[in-house]
C-alpha cells in the first residue's frame, strides 16, 4: 500500500538567527526563528512524513511547550521520524520538498540539502527533491518577513 503526505510550516525571519534549511547553514544575518533551529522546510517533511502514516504531526511528537525541544536540531528529530515510520512498516518512496522566499538565495545549496536528507532518511538521493522559489515579492515571504516550506511524501509498505 501507498501512503500520500502533506507538509506545510512556516516561520518569520529574526534578525540575528541562523539560517538552517534542510540541515545547511546557509550564511545571512537572519534565520527563521522558533523553538527549535527552525528548519521550516525539514519540519513541512516532518509533517507529511507523520501525516501519511497516521501519526500526528509534529506538535504531537515535539511540542515546542517542551523545552527537551528547545534549539533542537531538526534533522536529528526528522531522524526519530524516520524510526517511526519505519516501525509501522513504511519506507520512502519519494519526498519532493519546496521552500517559498524571497531571500536568501537557495539554489547553491540545493544538492547538499538533498544529501543531507537523504541520509537522514536512509534513503537514495534520488527519492529527495528540493526546490525554491519566490512569491514575486509578494506577501511576508515577499516583504522578506518570513519563510514557508511545503512538502508532498510517499510512502510505500516495507514487504
Amino acid at each position: 500500500m501507498m501512503r500520500i503526505g502533506y507538509g506545510y510550516d512556516v516561520h518569520r525571519f529574526k534578525e540575528g538567527r541562523k539560517c538552517i534549511l534542510c540541515g545547511v547553514e546557509i550564511p545571512c544575518t537572519y534565520g527563521p526563528d522558533g523553538h527549535s533551529d527552525a528548519d521550516v522546510p525539514v519540519h513541512a517533511l516532518m509533517d507529511a512524513l507523520l501525516g501519511a502514516a497516521a501519526l500526528g504531526d509534529i506538535g504531537k511528537h515535539f511540542p515546542d511547550t517542551d523545552n527537551k525541544w528547545k534549539d533542537a536540531n531538526s534533522v536529528e528529530l526528522l531522524k526519530e521520524v524516520n524510526s517511526l515510520i519505519n516501525s509501522k512498516g513504511f519506507c520512502i518512496g519519494n519526498a519532493d520538498i519546496t521552500i517559498i522566499a524571497q531571500a536568501p538565495k537557495i539554489s547553491p545549496y540545493i544538492d547538499k540539502m538533498r544529501a543531507v536528507i537523504s541520509h537522514a532518511l536512509e534513503t537514495d538521493i534520488e527519492r529527495i527533491n528540493v526546490k525554491a522559489t519566490t512569491e514575486e515579492g509578494l506577501g511576508f515571504t515577499g516583504d522578506m518577513s518570513g519563510i514557508k516550506a511545503t512538502t508532498v511524501v510517499l510512502l510505500n509498505n516495507v514487504e
